[in-house]
């Protein structure tokens, strides 16, 4: 494989992977722009955006965009998450002009009209409820509320009724415009690809953008509150969430793997202690979300509502213990699992295109898959123990949906 790396002289990142034997390829432009970038009032407009382009732009309509791509046995699809947004494509390498061509005309040419915006308030708002409907999904949106009280990372991706009632096309222009920056975007290719073709078409569909970078995002601080949904479930929904580290502090690996180990897998000390051996959960584990300045270390089980309490003391007796007395055989086989998912990943085209686009944007350069795996060889199991002993040394959010009044929050 050959990575290559071009930049605009507006900002516009273009990072291209050659995959040989592929006759595919995948696209994305990736936004580092996500819905910890908008104000409380505008709460929800980062992923109405992401809807609307598909609404209609200038010179297609919304079947026109769809019977595009489709045409050629092409998929265009899009999503939102708190610190990003990305359009990709999946089509045959031939037709790769033609999926930079769509997503360059969903971003830049929307037609945002208010008679389908209504309309698209009305799905979303179904798509809330349906969210809250879901004891399962709506716990993790609570955990972030009580992780980040008050602040845009714990506001839902989705919005509320009253900021999706509020929107309007003009605040979808203008996010659109002020978070679109080109100093923010990164366009990433893998497959049967010409790296010097997609810098070429990129720059006559983004090369008049004038130079500029979304505005910074406000620095977020854990608050470590409770939020308790007392909705009654057959099941008890439950989740602790305890401050974890930023994408780029120098022990988020050893955090991911102290995650692996404690909650990541079936041989997992969670997983073997609370299902296996005493059939409390049918469903537990612990994993890690890391920010530009921050991150959530999170642990979910559900448990019948009897056992909550007695499932919860035993989750905060095998966080302790892991964090003491987790051995090398532990780490060891952490460490593989790690390896050996982000290296599954990296066998699609679509793998290889998010991958670089993620580290890409977070490291400001090229960072290779061996880089990783070299870091992660590195690692002791001294510095996953301490980094387990740092976060649990914190306090703690913590959320729950469906279960009984316990006498610890």
């Amino acid at each position: 494989m050959n990575t290559e790396l071009s930049t605009l002289d507006n900002g516009l990142r273009i990072v291209t992977v050659a995959m040989p034997g592929l006759e595919t390829v995948a696209v994305g432009l990736h936004a580092e722009s996500g819905s910890r970038h908008e104000s409380a009032l505008e709460n929800g407009v980062a992923h109405m955006v992401e809807h609307m382009v598909f609404k209609g732009t200038k010179t297609r309509s919304a079947r026109g965009i769809a019977e595009a791509v489709e045409d050629v046995g092409g998929a265009l699809n899009a999503y939102t998450s708190r610190d990003g947004t990305a359009f990709h494509a999946r089509l045959l390498s031939g037709d790769l002009p033609l999926g930079i061509e769509l997503i360059a005309d969903l971003v830049r040419n929307p037609r945002f009209d208010a008679e389908e915006l209504e309309r698209e308030k009305a799905v979303v708002l179904s798509e809330l409820g349906e969210a809250r409907d879901t004891p399962d999904d709506i716990v993790f949106d609570n955990l972030q509320v009580a992780a980040f009280p008050g602040q845009a990372l714990g506001r839902s991706i989705l919005g509320d009724e009253a900021s999706i009632a509020a929107l309007s096309t003009d605040a979808l222009q203008g996010w659109l415009a002020s978070q679109y920056q080109p100093g923010s975007l990164i366009l990433s290719v893998a497959g049967k690809v010409d790296h010097a073709a997609v810098v070429a078409q990129a720059e006559r569909l983004f090369g008049d953008l004038a130079p500029g970078r979304r505005p910074a995002a406000t620095t977020a601080a854990f608050g470590g509150e409770i939020h308790l949904d007392t909705r009654r479930f057959e099941q008890a929904h439950m989740t602790l969430g305890f401050e974890g580290l930023a994408t780029r502090d120098p022990d988020e690996l050893p955090l991911r793997l102290f995650s692996e180990a404690l909650g990541g897998g079936m041989s997992s000390r969670l997983f073997q202690e609370l299902r296996e051996e005493r059939g409390l959960a049918y469903s537990i584990y612990s994993s890690v979300t890391h920010y530009e300045d921050t991150g959530l270390f999170t642990i979910y089980l559900a448990t019948a509502r009897k056992d909550a309490a007695r499932a919860l003391e035993l989750v905060d007796r095998l966080m302790a213990d892991c964090a003491e007395n987790l051995d090398p055989r532990e780490v060891d086989r952490a460490r593989a699992q790690s390896k050996a998912g982000l290296l599954m990943a990296l066998e699609s085209a679509q793998g290889q295109a998010d991958f670089w686009a993620r580290g890409l944007a977070i490291y400001g350069k090229l960072m290779p898959p061996s880089a990783f795996a070299d870091e992660l060889d590195a690692i002791t199991v001294d510095q996953v123990r301490e980094a387990g002993r740092r976060m649990l040394s914190g306090p703690r959010a913590i959320a729950r949906v469906g279960a009984p009044k316990l006498r610890a929050a």
